[in-house]
């Protein structure tokens, strides 16, 4: 294993496993026997942790929109989607 700064090249384990090192679990706050989320973007593997609803609720919103933006982008988003 070879780290430097935010990139870390590992090894695929025998079964096909990947194994963050501790310190990436620890800082990425993964805990053992949570789900995670994993996709593929082009080439590349995307790995991310999946927040429990407390913690989605309790978060603060990353966008604020009014009542009013909010229902228009609805019914815009309804003719397109049949909402």
């Amino acid at each position: 294993m070879t780290i430097h700064t935010d990139t870390i090249i590992l090894k695929i384990g025998s079964k096909g496993e990947i194994f963050p090192p501790k310190e990436i679990r620890k800082r990425l706050g993964f805990e053992p026997n949570q789900p995670i989320l994993l996709y593929i973007h082009h080439d590349q593997l995307i790995i991310r942790k999946l927040h429990s609803i407390e913690e989605i609720l309790n978060s603060s919103p990353k966008t604020k929109i009014s009542y009013h933006a909010w229902k228009q982008f609805k019914e815009e988003l309804g003719e397109d989607y049949e909402i």
